[in-house]
């Protein structure tokens, strides 16, 4: 039920209407949620780094297992084709000397 003081002022007797007495109650309820959220954002967080974390595991893995592939590879051709290695390095070294000096 609305009462009029005066003015545009308008109090109901609704458990929705919280004056300044209403406050204390409202706060700790709001600190609450706050507190969760902040829980629940930390908790998100935590997880996107155990996934970034483990991802990055995963590709410095790959990365070794690639360069021993790689050893391999160039081993073999040192061992059947030395000339055709060292063609292929000294191209190699050109251009990244190309690239450097640009």
């Amino acid at each position: 039920m609305a009462q009029s003081y005066g003015g545009n002022h308008a109090r109901t007797d609704d458990k929705s209407y919280r004056g300044t007495s209403g406050t204390s109650g409202s706060s700790s309820d709001m600190s609450q949620m706050a507190a969760d959220k902040m829980r629940d954002g930390m908790k998100t967080a935590e997880d996107a780094a155990n996934r970034v974390l483990e991802q990055g595991r995963q590709v410095g893995e790959g990365m070794s297992q690639v360069a021993g592939n790689f050893r391999s590879a160039v081993d073999q051709s040192l061992r059947e084709q030395p000339m055709a290695t060292l063609a292929v390095a000294g191209i190699v070294g050109f251009v990244l000397g190309a690239i450097w000096k640009s």
